[in-house]
């Protein structure tokens, strides 16, 4: 709501049902609309709908949830159209371990639709992290035109603690670019904009047409080789050519690190406890949080490669983090994970263990 939001669309499911059951009473005090739909394919479509019309739109869903959003997913990322998805990690595949929590679905978040498309996840590690992290998966979607992940593992999302609620202007807010052409010049995929066209919302006096084909920069369907290329490539590129603008990461006691702990998400807060442990016994660890997992901190974790004796990454999951920093550490550094799917967070007491392992 602080981002802009005005419109839920969901379907109840552990461990997120808390967003929807929230928001179906706050929402309505603001003028917005809340609407719990059939299930998650149509609460899918519905916020695809609404921000169509120029809403900022939110859905919420976890593990069996995202599998069937994936097909209109993958519509909002050829359509270019904004829209926010929380997604709390639960265990799985399929029904899994509904109340326990998990980091199992962060390649789903890159990966899960098919076809080349861009893809934004962020995975914050506190309270606090979670409204500022929302707020800015707001800003990324308006932005660049494109869904945007939120992927807290259960117990961050089911977490109490301490929060600061920013004040209205602290933080900022970005809203999408409109269209500077009249009605009757506008075309929605114009790439004379740049790699980001001006959306205008159903509803005003721009009619366009939106679909789940490629397309041409009037909307309409196209198979002509060189348009698709160009296109699909365009669509790839306003994510990957902003990598700075878009990814952050934390970085802690790296000064002088031989052993760094590359960790994300509630795993991060024992990671941190782990390094502090370590340096009260002598060794230098430090620790990279990783914040935005897409696009990948890729330069970072080579450089951290470039100077670390090991790298260690903790996630509760079977190695999806993992291969992608043993990718960026391309062999300059050992990578050694450790790996939960239990239903069990990740103690401190192991990572230090690891720690001292690989010392």
């Amino acid at each position: 709501m602080y981002a802009g939001c005005t419109f839920f669309g969901g379907y109840p499911i552990t461990p997120s049902t808390e967003v929807a059951e929230v928001l179906s009473i706050e929402l309505p005090k603001i003028g917005g609309k809340f609407i719990q739909m059939e299930d998650e394919i149509g609460a899918m479509a519905s916020v695809i709908g609404a921000s169509l019309t120029g809403a900022k739109v939110l859905t919420a869903t976890s593990g069996p949830g995202l599998s069937l959003k994936q097909e209109l997913i993958g519509y909002a990322c050829i359509a270019e159209t904004p829209v926010v998805i929380v997604n709390v990690m639960r265990g799985g595949p399929s029904t899994g371990m509904p109340t326990g929590p998990s980091q199992s679905d962060v390649m789903c978040a890159k990966w899960g639709t098919h076809g080349d498309h861009p893809a934004i996840c962020l995975v914050p590690a506190s309270v606090q992290e979670l409204f500022e992290e929302t707020v800015r998966a707001f800003n990324l979607a308006e932005k660049y035109r494109t869904p945007v992940m939120v992927m807290p593992d259960e117990i961050v999302a089911h977490m109490r603690e301490r929060i600061v609620f920013p004040e209205p202007g602290e933080m900022e807010v970005i809203n999408r670019t409109a269209p500077s052409v009249p009605p009757a010049e506008y075309k929605p995929y114009d790439t004379k904009f740049g790699d980001v066209p001006p959306l205008a919302a159903f509803g005003t006096d721009y009619r366009f047409h939106v679909t789940g084909l490629n397309k041409a920069e009037d909307g309409f369907p196209t198979t002509k080789a060189a348009l698709v290329q160009a296109e699909e490539e365009r669509q790839v590129r306003k994510v990957e050519a902003n990598v700075d603008d878009i990814v952050t990461f934390e970085e802690y006691e790296l000064a002088d690190a031989e052993v760094v702990v590359v960790a994300y998400g509630s795993t991060s807060r024992s990671a941190r406890f782990a390094v502090n442990e370590a340096r009260k016994a002598g060794i230098k660890a430090g620790l990279f949080r990783i914040k935005t997992f897409w696009p990948f901190p890729d330069k970072q974790i080579a450089a951290i490669a470039g100077k670390a004796k090991a790298i260690i990454t903790p996630e509760m999951n079977l190695g999806m983090c993992t291969q992608e920093v043993q990718r960026c550490a391309a062999g300059k550094a050992p990578v050694t994970g450790i790996f939960r799917v239990d239903g069990e967070p990740i103690n401190p007491g192991q990572i230090l263990e690891k720690i001292k392992e690989v010392k």
